[in-house]
């Protein structure tokens, strides 16, 4: 009894086998694509919000404002007092010795030195717009080791002598009044009547007007009242005879540090006029706050340092507005101070020349400890600029990574939780879309670091993505930068995996799709990610197909941008070839159609997804279309890839394949490729080949078109994959027995044998291949010699050899390896190679003495 030829693809045993195996054994048959990530053009400026943003600019907060002195709010700065007093009785004695009246308070202002303002610059002079030479106070003197002067209430004489015209004046009847030295000198003899400069620390609505408390304009207001609202169990303890303090827990050794350390700073800051000399100021300020533990707002002469810091800001200086900005933020200001300053960081930031600088400050540990510290709703607005400025800093290498280092992911991540429970009806959630978008766009960078990554999949970031763009559907800025976080992340397996366990992606991204069908930068991003969910994942397949609407949802966008695509190519024939696209790189339309068409041919290595596309006529019908319209010379990638799919496709027999319809139509697209200079492309086309060769009408095609002559040829390619194609073209042929003799032209049997010793060692299913196309060709076998010709003793020791199973232990392959080829040679390879040898011996009349030593 003779064997009965087994067409290719055909399973060699009667074991059902699971589709893992079928998928292994067809190999090249069925097979995902890759593709590259979409690219995103980087933004010539750093802005807000990017140029491509959909919403209006009204609708966005601003990217570009100034940022004044007067911007700050001074009754913001005053410290806390921890002690919540009732107004007093006792009324202060004002005297009126200005002229210049501040417009909401008719109380006297201090005058501007002119010869003092002629020293500086316009900005320096709006720094001591303020300053006054006149109010000052009848001291009393304070030894030394305390280094702080006191008035003298019990000294009227000495008052009327310090009082000049233009000046304020304020006395107190009070045992005595605290004086604080701005200028840092200190009056050693209470009777030496010698004048004192000070700065009037009182501005705009707060009041010209104030009481010396312990060296330290620390007036108060009570809310709503425009008297004056001390908040300082100091005055408690005047009234009593106590010690005089502002504040219950200063200390001796702070009042000194401030007059000994930090006084003389300010006051270089005061009269520098240099940028440099100003900078290094800054930073000597800041080292010496941080050493007397002055930072924060408990510190009591908080007013008067940030009151000097506020006005420098008009400088128009970024290396000194960092410093500034630094100092300010580390103060812990807060309502409309913290905006301004947040924004003042932003616009630092926004100058990408300022990285340098700003990667040798600590701007960003300020930031980021506003970010975990804030109210996310009482300051929203300073969160998004701090957010913004954060977002800048993370374009620059050097200060993403100091952002990974400093746990900025789990920051950010915290903090989108707070956003993601903001409920939609709530007032703050519009303007907390405005920050998720820096946010986002923040992690969106994050994402290229491999650290940051780990992070991002340990600390559960795809259900909080997924939570937001769930809630932020209709913000394509939010959604434009969570599914380019995913884009970029979808392409390393451990975060991919993580993607394809939240079931409740696959949903929104088919909503996405559907609502912004049109955009294409949101829907490349997201086809890409599908393309990559399916490429590996066998569950991810079958859960994505079986959302409602996902076949119709991809069937409409490959409709869309086909479309535009034809559009385009109408056009450009209209316009002239001389106007024909010169670059290699797809249009925006093409890269769509490019990973839709991958995400179509990873589904259908499911078995039932599979199928159910293969009879999705309409399916079937755009790709066929594609490769009818479209020039494999203008957009390669574009059409090899719909082959594949239709390949893929093709490999599925069920009732109602839309491929079997339409075989012969797809067979003669397929010639084009063929004939084409593309490698890829006639490669491509051999394997559709191979699985479409199972239908005689295709067979038929093959050989009126002399296909099968193309096909042999390839056999000398030298290359495993396109003589596995090839291969499976010719078993096909040799299923009928009127079309084996076809393998005798061209040599088609020398070219076989050669596959076979060049390559049978290393790839067993390549050898098995060429064994069953000789083992059909010689079904009616009478004579080796007249069958295989010059070929039969080289085939016979091939053969011979091949089947030794020493040949299989390869050592220098890993174990798992060597065992699957171990697997394959016994269950596939030996059983065909030991028949098709058996054939031929005994056919044959003797076996020749020759050896093969090497492959």
């Amino acid at each position: 009894n003779r064997e009965k030829p087994e067409p290719f693809y055909r399973l060699s045993v009667t074991k059902q086998k699971t589709s893992s195996e079928i998928i292994n054994e067809a190999r090249n048959v069925l097979r995902t694509l890759r593709t590259q990530r979409p690219f995103t053009p980087t933004e010539n400026q750093r802005k807000l919000f990017g140029s491509r943003s959909p919403l209006a600019p009204q609708k966005r907060p601003p990217s570009v404002f100034s940022v004044h002195a007067s911007s700050f709010d001074l009754a913001e700065s005053r410290p806390v007092s921890g002690v919540r007093l009732s107004p007093l009785d006792f009324k202060p004695v004002l005297v009126a010795c200005a002229k210049d009246e501040d417009p909401s308070i008719s109380l006297p202002k201090p005058a501007v030195d002119a010869a003092e303002v002629r020293k500086i610059s316009s900005a320096r002079a709006r720094l001591f717009r303020r300053t006054s030479q006149g109010n000052v106070f009848l001291a009393k003197m304070v030894p030394p080791d305390q280094n702080e002067e006191k008035l003298d209430s019990e000294e009227p004489a000495r008052m009327s002598n310090l009082c000049r015209s233009n000046d304020t004046c304020l006395t107190e009847q009070r045992e005595y009044t605290p004086f604080n030295d701005e200028s840092g000198q200190l009056i050693c003899n209470e009777h030496s009547g010698s004048k004192l400069e000070r700065e009037d620390v009182l501005k705009g609505t707060a009041g010209n007007f104030l009481f010396q408390l312990k060296g330290e304009s620390d007036q108060m207001r009570k809310p709503g009242v425009g008297s004056l609202w001390p908040r300082s169990a100091g005055w408690k303890r005047r009234l009593a005879g106590l010690e005089n303090d502002t504040r219950i827990n200063e200390s001796e050794e702070e009042k000194i540090f401030w007059h000994m350390k930090v006084l003389p700073i300010l006051q270089e800051l005061k009269s520098e006029d240099k940028v440099e000399n100003l900078c290094l100021a800054c930073t000597k300020l800041y080292q010496a706050l941080n050493e007397g533990d002055m930072l924060g707002k408990r510190f009591k002469r908080r007013s008067v340092l940030l009151k000097t810091l506020y006005k420098l800001v008009d400088i128009d200086s970024d290396p000194l507005c960092l410093k500034l900005a630094k100092i300010i933020l580390s103060m812990k200001v807060d309502g409309k101070n913290l905006l301004n300053v947040c924004k003042l960081a932003f616009k630092i930031c926004k100058n990408e020349k300022n990285d340098y600088i700003i990667q040798n400050d600590k701007l960003l540990d300020c930031l980021l400890e506003v970010l975990t510290t804030e109210d996310l709703q009482k300051n929203s607005e300073a969160l998004l600029y701090c957010m913004g400025a954060i977002k800048f800093m993370s374009g620059n290498a050097v200060l993403l990574n100091e952002m990974v280092s400093k746990g900025a992911v789990e920051m950010l991540l915290q903090l989108m939780k707070q956003i993601n429970n903001i409920k939609e009806s709530d007032a703050y959630f519009s303007n907390l879309g405005h920050l998720l978008v820096q946010l986002t766009a923040t992690l969106r960078n994050l994402a290229d670091l491999p650290q940051a990554r780990c992070q991002l999949i340990c600390s559960g970031a795809v259900s909080e993505l997924c939570v937001a763009l769930e809630q932020r559907l209709n913000d394509k800025d939010v959604c434009t930068y969570i599914v380019r976080i995913f884009s970029k992340l979808s392409s390393y397996d451990d975060f991919c995996a993580a993607l394809a366990d939240c079931s409740r992606c696959y949903v929104l991204f088919l909503a996405l799709l559907s609502k912004h069908q049109k955009q294409q930068d949101l829907v490349i991003r997201i086809i890409f990610i599908l393309g990559n969910l399916t490429a590996e994942n066998n569950q991810a397949r079958e859960q994505f197909f079986k959302e409602k609407g996902s076949l119709n949802t991809l069937i409409s966008l490959f409709q869309t941008y086909h479309e535009l695509d034809l559009n385009a190519e109408r056009w450009c024939h209209i316009r002239g070839r001389e106007e024909e696209k010169q670059t290699k790189h797809p249009s925006e339309a093409e890269d769509v159609l490019i990973k839709l068409i991958r995400v179509l041919a990873n589904l259908s290595i499911h078995p039932s997804v599979g199928a159910a596309l293969a009879a999705a006529h309409r399916v079937v019908e755009l790709l066929v279309t594609v490769l009818e319209y479209k020039s494999i010379d203008v957009c390669e990638e574009l059409v090899i890839n719909a082959a594949t799919t239709i390949n893929n496709l093709s490999f599925y027999k069920v009732k109602g394949s839309a491929v079997q319809d339409k075989k012969l139509h797809i067979a003669e697209m397929l010639l084009k490729l063929l004939m084409s200079n593309s490698m890829d492309g006639v490669v491509e086309a051999v394997r559709v080949f191979g699985n479409l060769s199972q239908y005689h009408e295709i067979c038929d095609f093959i050989v009126q078109k002399k296909i099968y002559k193309f096909v042999i040829a390839l056999l000398d390619a030298k290359n495993q994959d396109v003589c596995f194609s090839a291969c499976g073209v010719l078993l096909n042929l040799t299923v009928d027995k009127d079309r084996r003799a076809l393998l005798m032209e061209e040599g088609g049997i020398g070219k076989l044998v050669d596959c076979l010793r060049d390559f049978g060692p290393a790839d067993w299913q390549l050898a098995c291949l060429i064994c069953k196309t000789l083992w059909n060709y010689s079904e009616n076998i009478t004579s080796a010699a007249s069958c295989f010709g010059e070929d039969t003793d080289t085939l016979l020791v091939l053969l011979t050899s091949l089947l030794d199973e020493e040949l299989v232990q390869d050592y220098s392959l890993d174990r798992d390896l060597r065992d699957y080829h171990k697997r394959y040679w016994e269950r596939e390879f030996k059983p065909v190679a030991e028949k098709l040898l058996d054939r031929i011996q005994s056919h044959h009349s003797f076996v020749p003495a020759v050896t093969i030593t090497a492959f």
